[in-house]
């Protein structure tokens, strides 16, 4: 396997020192995307994504329950990855792994952080009963990037949730579901772009081959507004300023057209 690592190694950068990559695309390039949305008829939204040949399976659930002791005034959201054994040799049955945490942690940061979800009109009766939005993720397919294709995953469900209304007896305290539906309050649109730093190159959207290589990687996760809400560097190495301010540039410019292509799965479904 070492033996095979470092032919593939040689045989990236020979590709990178002209500017192309393995898989023929140039630096700056994503794989081609696929979004689709309503894909879980039980759950109060998902989304399917397909990154190349990466693929996840998203879906919200949201619930009842009472609000963080510190946060009375603000509803719940918990992010949770699920690695499917089936979607990659090196995946294992059993609990959350370091790789699913901090999957998890990215991609809940990006969300959290950008205040994505309107917490505050989840508040039913504040300090007691606040709704609780759980995005579960699941890998299917493995084949490099997972951070972006989870992301993307979580934003294009999120867009895609429908929360039935409650209706609250102040007297008795009951709490009634209705059969009204309306849409959870998502005021922004996170796009996490993750890079590769192989060789002194930077790659956008590393496939599974080139992260097998990679010195490092970093994740930049920016909303339409023009604000960076989360950076995740991960797997060792180091980046020079230069190549961070380069890599946020560039995570603007492909976090626009990832926006649109989610929007677009969206706009369909309704």
């Amino acid at each position: 396997m070492e033996v095979m690592a470092s032919i593939m190694k040689d045989h990236i950068l020979e590709l990178l020192k002209n500017g192309k990559r393995i898989d023929g695309r140039d630096l700056e390039d994503i794989r081609p995307l696929e979004v689709k949305v309503g894909v879980i008829e039980k759950a109060e939204g998902s989304a399917w994504v397909k990154l190349g040949n990466t693929q996840v399976l998203v879906g919200i659930k949201i619930d009842l329950g009472e609000p963080f002791p510190d946060l009375p005034n603000m509803g719940v959201m918990t992010t949770n990855v699920e690695l499917v054994p089936l979607a990659s040799p090196s995946f294992e049955p059993g609990p959350p792994d370091e790789r699913s945490i901090e999957l998890a942690r990215v991609v809940d940061r990006g969300i959290r952080e950008s205040q994505t979800i309107d917490l505050e009109k989840l508040v039913i009766v504040p300090g007691k009963l606040v709704r609780v939005v759980f995005i579960d993720v699941h890998v299917l397919d493995h084949d490099g990037n997972l951070v972006d294709a989870c992301g993307i995953g979580a934003i294009a469900a999120l867009l895609n949730t429908k929360m039935p209304k409650v209706q609250y007896n102040e007297e008795t305290g009951e709490v009634m579901l209705l059969e009204e539906f309306e849409p959870l309050p998502v005021t922004k649109i996170p796009i996490p772009v993750s890079f590769a730093k192989i060789g002194g190159n930077l790659v956008v959207d590393p496939n599974l081959e080139e992260e097998q290589v990679m010195e490092g990687k970093l994740t930049i996760t920016t909303d339409e507004n023009g604000m960076i809400s989360a950076v995740q560097k991960s797997e060792g190495g180091s980046f020079k300023l230069e190549e961070v301010m380069y890599a946020v540039d560039v995570a603007f410019k492909r976090a626009k057209e990832i926006r649109e292509k989610i929007l677009e799965a969206v706009g369909k479904r309704e």
